[in-house]
């Protein structure tokens, strides 16, 4: 034990005393917003893209803005998880270098602009988008925040929850633009979300269990509830399901469209079925733990994604 916390120190520093200094603070605020994260906000054009509204400026100003404010919800949320979590998270050998661990950025401030963005976010969106973009956003934040304070503790339920809030940044953009959001589109993009989570906790749950499951395990006990084996189970359900999803919704329009050359939709799903392959190497490898480190850094998945995108914007123009 005192071997382990020796390690601690060594990698972690101590907590900052006294006030952080005036560009520390506002640097520190920015880190514990997760730039890095940001990239899962791109889903809000999933909808419109689905529906090929995306080819003019008033859509792509008002996919900014629910794209800014949904940046703002997310960084309340990880604002009060780093303040909630500030005590764990400084006994762990890499989440103690966090603003809020490390006291760069102090608990009560990290509180109070967490606070702030929570509220605000849900209010410039009644105000600048639809009441149901302000509704759907206030129920991310409460249902994240619920997730922070009692439901990640909770067996099948924290996967819901994270789940759900991809599909909730899927939802957003058809929500904002009044775009009706396809039953199949949903489907696909819950288990395909479902898929990418239960893989970041099966990665996590191996890693957890070559470490022997005692620092790394602290601040995410619920992992030592699953098994591999369940966790593995789930990822592969879910993989099946979103495949099986987008192929039936590719197969709904029929053959050729009206004015197209080739079939481009049903062309996408050779594409999408790859794409899903090749994402599970790494889940079954046990190292999709980052899944924004494997979509972005990954040469051939990123060229397959391409692919994707070409076909289906192929399909939407009916060229």
């Amino acid at each position: 034990m005192a071997e382990r916390t020796a390690l601690v120190e060594q990698r972690c520093p101590r907590p900052a005393r006294g006030r952080p200094g005036p560009a520390g603070l506002p640097l520190g605020l920015l880190k514990t917003a997760r730039p890095r994260q940001w990239v899962k906000n791109v889903l809000v054009v999933a909808a419109p893209a689905a529906a090929g509204e995306l080819f003019s400026r008033a859509t792509a100003v008002q996919l900014a803005l629910v794209f800014a404010l949904f940046t703002a919800a997310a960084a309340a949320v990880y604002l009060i998880n780093d303040a909630r979590d500030v005590e764990a998270d400084r006994a762990h050998p890499t989440k103690c270098r966090r603003p809020v661990a490390a006291g760069q950025v102090p608990v009560s401030v990290a509180y109070a602009v967490g606070g702030a963005l929570a509220v605000l976010a849900p209010l410039a969106a009644a105000f600048l988008c639809t009441p149901m973009t302000s509704a759907l956003l206030a129920a991310y934040v409460g249902m994240q925040l619920a997730y922070c304070v009692s439901l990640k503790h909770v067996l099948v339920v924290d996967l819901v929850v994270v789940t759900t809030g991809f599909l909730m940044r899927a939802m957003i953009g058809g929500v904002a633009l009044g775009i009706p959001l396809s039953r199949w589109f949903l489907i696909t993009t819950g288990f395909g979300a479902l898929f990418m989570v239960s893989a970041k906790r099966y990665s996590e749950s191996v890693t957890v269990a070559a470490v022997d499951g005692r620092s790394t395990g602290a601040t995410r006990a619920l992992l030592t509830e699953y098994t591999a084996g369940y966790l593995r189970f789930v990822w592969q359900l879910a993989a099946g399901v979103a495949v099986l999803a987008y192929c039936l919704w590719a197969m709904e329009s029929g053959g050729v469209a009206d004015a197209g050359l080739l079939p481009w939709r049903q062309l996408s799903m050779v594409a999408f079925i790859l794409a899903v392959l090749r994402y599970a190497v790494f889940a079954d490898r046990g190292t999709a733990g980052e899944p924004e480190d494997v979509v972005l850094k990954d040469r051939p998945l990123a060229l397959i994604g391409l692919v994707w995108l070409a076909l289906y914007g192929l399909a939407v123009a009916d060229l």
